[in-house]
C-alpha cells in the first residue's frame, strides 16, 4: 500500500500544480490564495483513497469515501469546517476538472486494447449521448434567451 500512497501523492502534486496554474490563469486567483484549498482537497482525497484500501468491503468506490469524508468535514458545527470551506472556495471547479479529465484521457489512451474491447457500439452510443446533450443544451438555451428577449 505504501507504493500506492507514494504514487497518489506524486499524482496529486502534479495535478495540484496544474490546478494552481489553471485557477490563476482562468479565474485570476493568485496561487498562494488557492494553495490552502488545493492542499485541503488533496489531503481529503488522499485520506479517502487510504480508507478505501483499508476497508475490506471493496464494492464501494473510493470516490464515495472521498465524498463522504468531505461532506462530514464541512458540516456546520464540525470543528474546522468553516476554515475548510473558506480555503476551498478559492479553488474553481473547472480548474480542478480540466487536469483530471486530461489524466483520464491519457489513461484511456494508454490502454487502447481495453478501449477497443468495448466495441464500436460504445463509440456510437457515446457520440449520440454527446450530440443529444449538446442539442438539448442548445434548445434550452434558445428557449430561455427568447423568453428573456435577448434573441
Amino acid at each position: 500500500m505504501l507504493k500506492s500512497v507514494k504514487e497518489w501523492v506524486l499524482l496529486f502534486i502534479i495535478i495540484g500544480f496544474m490546478v494552481l496554474i489553471g485557477n490563476w490563469i482562468g479565474y485570476s486567483v493568485m496561487p498562494f490564495d488557492a494553495l490552502p484549498g488545493i492542499i485541503t482537497l488533496t489531503l481529503i482525497s488522499l485520506a479517502g483513497l487510504i480508507i478505501h484500501q483499508l476497508v475490506p468491503y471493496k464494492k464501494i468506490p473510493s470516490i464515495a469515501y472521498i465524498g463522504i469524508l468531505a461532506f462530514i468535514l464541512t458540516i456546520p458545527g464540525v470543528p474546522g469546517s468553516e476554515q475548510i470551506v473558506a480555503w476551498t472556495t478559492d479553488v474553481n471547479l473547472l480548474a480542478i476538472a480540466t487536469p483530471i479529465l486530461a489524466y483520464a484521457g491519457i489513461s484511456i489512451g494508454r490502454s487502447w486494447d481495453l478501449f477497443t474491447k468495448l466495441g464500436w457500439k460504445t463509440i456510437i452510443v457515446g457520440m449520440c449521448v454527446l450530440l443529444g446533450s449538446y442539442l438539448g443544451s442548445a434548445v434550452v438555451a434558445d428557449i430561455i434567451l427568447r423568453m428573456q428577449g435577448i434573441i
